[in-house]
């Protein structure tokens, strides 16, 4: 719209002092020419807008003038305070936002919000710095997130496998880890985690319900992930791994890098892990071949084995 264009403008020469109609152009999206159509209706209407030619040329604002047209609405501080990577803000659908927000906050002067820090919080945890594109759809995050932020119940249909069930859902908050978003909520008086790609549909009620004061997200995601691993069966292994797979390695979610040092070998780590299954560890190590070699147990060794030798003779035979 143009009155946000306006603004925008307004908010970028009080945040950078000058500006030229290029620099606007590019960063507004829009032609040189709209700039300046942009600039004679902003001088119409009262605001001080300069231009200075040259060389070193450019638009600013009269000497002291300063906009009010600072404040931010919870969305856009919202935008700011997740952290800054444009896969997470692209699935929130809060891209816009994000930008307006810099401006406005470089304009004001970084003053921090902290109610709206807290509202933020409460409900929406990035679990991990890194952003892994899982490939997954979500058709009902935006109803979700509509429901998390006025506390609202949800008419959910949750697909496991083939198995399809609809659940009435108090929903808390939304995490994201690596590449995958769940929603934590409530239902039938137990607290329960939703993977959203499943959620094939949702409707927001009219009920509300009530938070409780002392739920913490990030405390109850961080609880529940470390009850699941500690639920899970172990499966040790003794590996080499080498440098640039490593990092690899200890991404895998169902590996736990125990132990690690240099190996004889240049560029490459004896490695203590954990897995899950023999079955899970053969399939992981084999697809980090060939960068990962066992050497204990001797079962799990002979399994990667002959694994690479069935592999290695289909491929043959179809030459």
């Amino acid at each position: 719209m143009r009155a946000d264009r306006l603004l925008s403008i307004m908010l970028l020469l009080q945040s950078r002092g000058k500006i030229s109609s290029r620099e606007l152009a590019q960063t507004l999206e829009v032609s040189e020419r709209t700039i300046f159509r942009d600039m004679e209706s902003l001088s119409i209407s009262g605001i001080p807008v300069l231009a200075e030619r040259g060389r070193e040329g450019g638009w600013r604002l009269a000497e002291g003038y300063r906009t009010s047209l600072t404040g931010m609405n919870p969305k856009e501080i919202g935008a700011l305070l997740l952290p800054a990577d444009p896969a997470i803000l692209q699935a929130l659908g809060i891209q816009e936002e994000f930008s307006s927000a810099v401006r406005k906050l470089q304009a004001a002067g970084a003053r921090q919000p902290a109610a709206a820090f807290s509202l933020l919080n409460e409900r929406i945890h990035i679990d991990g710095a890194g952003w892994h594109p899982s490939g997954e759809t979500y058709p009902s995050l935006t109803a979700l997130q509509e429901a998390i932020w006025e506390d609202r119940k949800v008419k959910i249909c949750y697909m496991r496998g083939e198995e399809r069930s609809e659940r009435l859902i108090s929903p808390f908050g939304l995490v994201a880890k690596r590449g995958v978003w769940y929603t934590v909520a409530e239902t039938g008086g137990e607290m329960r985690t939703y993977r959203v790609s499943r959620i094939s549909s949702a409707e927001v009620t009219d009920e509300y319900f009530s938070r409780p004061q002392d739920f913490n997200l990030a405390h109850y995601w961080e609880a529940s992930t470390m009850a699941f691993k500690s639920a899970l069966p172990r499966y040790p292994a003794k590996l080499l791994v080498k440098d640039n797979i490593m990092k690899v390695l200890k991404q895998e979610r169902y590996v736990s890098v125990l132990f690690q040092e240099p190996s004889p070998s240049p560029g490459w780590h004896s490695v203590e892990a954990e897995f899950n299954t023999p079955e899970s560890a053969c399939r992981i190590i084999l697809s980090l071949s060939p960068g990962i070699r066992v050497t204990a147990p001797a079962e799990l060794a002979d399994n990667v084995a002959a694994t690479l030798r069935e592999g290695a003779a289909l491929y043959e035979d179809n030459v």
